[in-house]
């Protein structure tokens, strides 16, 4: 689904092209590697005369996952899909937390510390910092898009009234899931998403069912995310086998993106009881690199000989962790790594 995006010499945004043009460019030398993730190469030569597509950024926000998906306007065409995963429960629960230290240290029998409280004035339109990082990881990756895609026009999915709350004022909790037309909205979703036809087969012009991507009799859930639409064929046949080994290539598959912060300001680092055991290094790079990059490392000598691509851990020694899918690998040299990310808050996968 997603195609490779194209910069000119200058930093324009050309047409995003597929992966085997890319990988000719690059072969033939006539292009570099810009970014990884999302992948983007850089012509050497500028292209001023180039015709641009209109492509459009269609967002649905959520409160856990928000999609994106840039379409191109003239033919339907999805060139690029992400699902930028968001940290504001993370955020909230770390603030719980911080409440509730401060709340125990003014019970001890110490020195009093009068609870902040209603003393610090906050600007107009002020959010939450759980919603503030929301609006803030979709607005980073509007503005990374628009620097890597001819975007000209931006759609999102607003929901300004709502109309359940308005016919049934009492309404709560699982009653907005079984209105008046539960199941009807759900069935036309799908339709619009897979554009009336089969997710496996493509076939159109049938009878359609609902069906679930990771089986309910492996614990798949009712959600949105895990339904699909098949024909009666299709659906008989994949019964309840792992999605993976129903389809041996799944070429729709967005980028996954999760949005991990850029550390903490801890000064030092502390135990299970809140007493501090180590302290924290002031300088963040050493040798070229930073705890969060994604590097890779070809390690040609030693025990650990052979290729590793995960996000580094340094050491002022130079010795450092790489972590991937595998696990973790300790104790690799900085002169065999070589970065291809650098860390930028985020963590992805496909």
């Amino acid at each position: 689904m997603s195609k490779v995006f194209v910069l000119d010499t200058n930093f324009t945004p050309l047409n995003p092209i597929h992966s085997a043009q890319a990988r000719q460019l690059l072969r033939n030398k006539k292009a570099a590697i810009f970014r990884q993730f999302p992948f983007t190469i850089i012509l050497k030569k500028s292209r001023p005369d180039s015709r641009i597509s209109s492509l459009r950024l269609k967002i649905d926000p959520g409160a856990k996952f928000t999609g994106m998906a840039l379409v191109n306007d003239s033919t339907g065409e999805v060139v690029f899909a992400a699902e930028l995963k968001h940290r504001g429960f993370a955020i909230r629960d770390a603030l719980t937390s911080r409440r509730q230290l401060r709340r125990s240290r003014r019970a001890r029998k110490t020195r009093y510390r009068q609870p902040r409280f209603l003393n610090r004035t906050r600007l107009e339109g002020w959010l939450a910092p759980s919603l503030q990082s929301r609006v803030d990881n979709i607005k980073t990756w509007v503005k990374k898009l628009l620097n890597f895609a001819p975007i000209q026009a931006i759609s999102q999915e607003l929901v300004r009234f709502d109309m359940q709350l308005m016919a049934n004022p009492d309404i709560q909790g699982q009653e907005y899931q079984q209105g008046t037309l539960a199941g009807y909205e759900t069935r036309e979703y799908l339709l619009e998403k897979w554009g009336r036809q089969c997710a496996y087969c493509g076939v159109k012009d049938v009878p359609f069912q609902v069906e679930h991507i990771h089986p309910r009799a492996k614990g798949g859930s009712n959600s949105i995310t895990n339904l699909t639409l098949s024909c009666e064929k299709c659906n008989t046949k994949k019964g309840t086998k792992d999605i993976k080994d129903f389809l041996k290539k799944d070429f729709s598959k967005p980028l996954l993106i999760t949005a991990n912060g850029h550390g903490s300001r801890q000064s030092c680092r502390i135990d299970k009881y809140g007493f501090p055991n180590r302290h924290v290094p002031r300088e963040k790079i050493h040798f070229g690199f930073q705890t969060g990059d994604i590097a890779k490392a070809v390690v040609t000598a030693g025990k650990k000989i052979g290729t590793y691509v995960g996000k580094v851990a340094i050491r002022s020694t130079g010795s450092f962790n790489i972590s991937n899918k595998n696990g973790l690998i300790q104790g690799i040299s900085h002169k065999f790594c070589k970065r291809i990310h650098a860390k930028d808050g985020y963590s992805y996968a496909v």
